[in-house]
């Protein structure tokens, strides 16, 4: 159907319906970070026990790890079958899940087991809905309202990684099943609605399914992103897990896999992988400056959330137990900066086109990187709030105008397989994002908190022994800690015996807000500055990506009734169209 033939109430719908299945798909993917203490404790099992710390690894990482690896190859399905079909699987799969995970009838690792599984295939769900969203509005907004369309989508789905943070601390104080039950009503409607109003307007183009390079590339991608988390993990004596041979096969095979993938999707002729998208200078720009914007971003989320939980919050007062939900609602700030500017950057970019926008966003994101380098750990929280304020501003100001440039210089029978390769370079950006950033993160944090830790301990009574076995314990076991709303040196000492041998003014001093944040802060800070270096100089090389994306360009191949706003001129088509 051409985009002439589609009216505004049908556009309405597939906005309506593809925006609320965006928001559910990513606000799941954040929500179980703030569940997190309440899940362990319903199942039974201690988080921090050394052999447990894989199982809350993967609650985190095994979501965003399954997106990364399927949205490319969902993508490509609904080119040939159908986006709808494929988006309307999708809601039926992701709800089916949310009811099967809150009713874990296991405790301890069977129950952490059971969690994990059921998460990886309401991921699968979320990719479907993820993969075909922004090509099912493409194919329904023309190109000068796409940028409001798809603007609108995507802050949905950043705010939503956000919104759960709240959401998630709100409904685990209740129950912690209720974290899943709140998708249930939401995926039930949105089922029906989308059975019932979404349409297939999109071409659709069958071909053979590339088999052997959907298995190299799922293989290949998870091969390397499993190494990079094993990699977070300790290994033997080390505060990391670089150095084990696994890790080191993993990412070594997964790599070799991702090139022979690459090799094959040039020989097949019907690639998974449209390389050929690449010859688009605005495609190939936008999606540079997307994945260096998700590697900046990714990891930002945690490390947030623990200098507010593990320092900030204990520091003013917030009992270590509440701090999962105060950390969410201190971050609320960033959320309306994404609410603020996304749609207002869509509608603009629809005017005036997306490079300069994007461009511009790039700039205000990584000079709030730079302001969080001067704050101390023990920050002034106004001048926390606008530096994460500003950096949702510029974040959404990016994301819109990119997403609606690749997504319009594209042809249109190739939307579906360029929105899951624009989502997977997102996703796995935010997956490696993490594994970056804890890894600089614990390796600052090796340096110096194990003999500060020890010292301190020491300065308080608790006995050699004791204090180096717990100084001594990998700086991953802090960081989760803090993620995880617990006291780990009164959870430490007390597991071992020693709490209770030591004097009243000890034990004061011990378990209160103080200790343990005042010990933290001083290396926390130290790694903090590397990381947050480390995203600013990728916001610049995002910022360069995106000025390079040039002028506005939507593809010729535009259907009927839809003619390009930009034509280029014929040596640059030539050059240019794939």
């Amino acid at each position: 159907m051409a985009p002439a033939e589609i009216d505004d109430r049908y556009r309405w719908v597939a906005l309506a319906n593809t925006t609320a299945a965006m928001f559910m798909a990513t606000l799941d993917g954040s929500i179980v970070i703030i569940a997190l203490p309440a899940i362990f404790r319903g199942i039974h099992l201690d988080p921090l026990a050394p052999g447990n710390i894989a199982y809350l690894l993967w609650m985190i990482m095994g979501y965003r790890l399954v997106q990364a690896v399927l949205v490319v190859t969902l993508g490509r399905l609904g080119d040939m079958f159908g986006r709808v079909k494929i988006y309307n699987a999708g809601f039926v799969v992701f709800t089916i899940a949310s009811i099967l995970l809150s009713f874990d009838p296991f405790d301890g690792g069977h129950g952490a087991l059971w969690l994990i599984g059921w998460r990886v295939l309401q991921a699968i769900g979320g990719s479907m809905l993820m993969a075909n969203s922004a090509a099912i509005l493409t194919d329904a907004f023309p190109p000068e309202r796409r940028g409001f369309a798809l603007g609108t989508n995507q802050i949905a789905g950043l705010a939503g990684q956000f919104v759960g943070l709240v959401a998630g601390g709100l409904l685990a104080a209740w129950d912690w099943r209720a974290v899943f039950w709140v998708n249930v009503p939401v995926g039930v409607f949105g089922t029906l609605w989308a059975y019932r109003r979404l349409r297939d307007n999109g071409e659709r183009h069958r071909g053979r399914i590339d088999w052997w390079g959907n298995v190299t590339f799922a293989v290949g991608l998870g091969a390397v992103l499993i190494g990079i988390t094993e990699g977070i993990q300790p290994y033997g004596s080390h505060s990391e897990g670089w150095t084990n041979p696994t890790v080191a096969g993993l990412l070594i095979g997964g790599t070799v896999l991702l090139a022979a993938f690459a090799v094959i999707e040039r020989r097949v002729a019907d690639p998974m992988f449209q390389l050929s998208l690449f010859r688009i200078r605005a495609f190939t720009a936008g999606s540079v400056a997307g994945l260096l914007v998700a590697i900046a971003r990714g990891g930002l989320q945690f490390m947030l959330i623990i200098w507010l939980q593990g320092i900030w919050l204990p520091l003013h007062g917030y009992d270590f137990s509440r701090t999962p939900l105060w950390a969410g609602i201190f971050l609320l700030p960033l959320t309306a900066g994404f609410l603020v500017s996304g749609p207002t950057a869509g509608i603009l970019s629809d005017r005036f086109g997306s490079r300069g926008i994007a461009t511009a966003g790039m700039v205000v994101f990584g000079g709030s990187f730079i302001g969080l380098l001067f704050l101390p750990a023990n920050f002034s929280y106004w001048a926390f709030a606008l530096l994460i304020t500003l950096n949702g501003i510029g974040s959404g100001m990016f994301g819109a105008p990119n997403s609606s440039s690749i997504m319009g210089s594209v042809p249109a029978r190739h939307r579906g397989a360029a929105s899951g390769m624009r989502s997977t370079f997102q996703n796995s950006g935010t997956a490696l994002s993490i594994g970056v950033f804890f890894s600089l993160m614990v390796a600052g944090l090796a340096a110096s908190l194990p003999q500060t830790l020890t010292a301190g301990l020491q300065r308080q009574g608790v006995p050699h022994a004791v204090a180096h076995q717990i100084g001594a314990l990998p700086p991953v076991s802090s960081l989760f800690a803090s993620v995880l709303g617990v006291n780990p040196v009164q959870h430490l000492l007390a597991s071992r015996g020693a709490l209770a041998a030591l004097p009243a003014a000890s034990r004061h001093v011990l378990t209160g807000r103080a200790f343990f944040p005042g010990l933290l802060s001083g290396p926390f800070h130290q790694g903090l500055v590397i990381v947050l270096s480390v995203a600013a100089a990728l916001s610049a090389l995002a910022a360069l990506a995106s000025l390079l994306r040039g002028g506005r360009y939507v593809h010729p191949e535009a259907e009927p009734g839809e003619p390009a706003l930009t034509k280029p001129a014929p040596t640059e088509r030539k050059r240019n169209a794939p």
